[in-house]
Formats: C-alpha cells, structure tokens, sequence
C-alpha cells in the first residue's frame, strides 16, 4: 500500500488509497502513529480507498484512541459510498468524525 502525507500548518491529510487491508495494515499503522506524533489536526484522505476490512478498521480504531488521548483531532475525508456502508454497518460512524 502506497501512503503518502501532506503537511500544511498543522494539519496532516493522510491519502489512503487502494484497499486498506490485512496486508496494508502493519505499514498504515506505522505510518499513522508518525502522523499522530507529529501533528495537531490529522486528515484521513479515503478518496482513493475501494475497501476497509476488519484489520483496516482495527488499524483506524486505535489510531482514534491515540488521537483522544493525545487530545488532538482525526476526521475523514471524501468518503465512498463503499467505504461509508461499512463503517455504516459495523457502526463506526459513531466513534469517527466524516465529513
């Protein structure tokens, strides 16, 4: 999984492309917890993202707790309808800010 980062001011826009997946996850976390230790206001990009699975969601989960305790802030951003139905269905939308 390719992920870049954008940094302007103090905000972070994470572009999230491809399928965020078992495969993907390892390298999105490191690059997340980087982002979290670094920025004020982190962007979460999906405008490229096709899927999240469960290991996807796990990923963005405890990024959204390290992002609280840090007393920062993390929404995402150009959402697919997609995307959208599965964080709709396992509930997630409760626990995200998407915009």
């Amino acid at each position: 999984m390719d992920t870049s980062v954008t940094k302007t001011g103090e905000i972070s826009t994470v572009n999230v492309p491809g399928n965020l997946d078992v495969a993907a996850s390892t390298t999105f976390k490191q690059t997340l917890e980087e982002v979290i230790s670094n920025s004020v206001k982190i962007e979460l990009d999906f405008s490229k993202t096709e899927l999240v699975t469960s290991a996807g969601l796990r990923v963005l989960l405890q990024a959204e707790k390290n992002v609280k305790k840090a007393e920062k802030t993390m929404v995402f951003i150009n959402v697919s309808k997609d995307v959208m139905e599965i964080f709709e269905l396992t509930g997630v939308t409760k626990i995200f800010k998407v915009i």
